[in-house]
């Protein structure tokens, strides 16, 4: 399975996580480094509402196999740099 990066469009239903149990369209802000079990992970992400704009902020707990990627993100390449960032 690919690796996740920022930008993607995930689509959380149970199979990633049973708090899904009512669907949700999130964009990954990043997946954390924090310990946990194999095969799960912990991700940032900005919740989309049905326009497709970010409604909340969210720290959310996934099964990486049950995560479905709908768009990738942007390539490395095309990404703005951070602010402050040096360049």
């Amino acid at each position: 399975m690919p690796a996740l990066r920022a930008g993607d469009v995930l689509h959380l239903t149970r199979a990633a996580s049973p708090q899904f149990a009512r669907p949700i369209m999130a964009r990954l802000i990043r997946v954390l480094d924090w310990t946990t079990y194999d095969g799960w992970l912990w991700a940032d992400v900005y919740q989309l509402g049905p326009d497709g704009d970010a409604t909340a902020r969210r720290s959310v707990f996934l099964r990486r196999s049950g995560v479905r990627v709908l768009t990738a993100g942007p390539p490395v390449s095309q990404r703005r740099p951070r602010v402050g960032a040096l360049v």
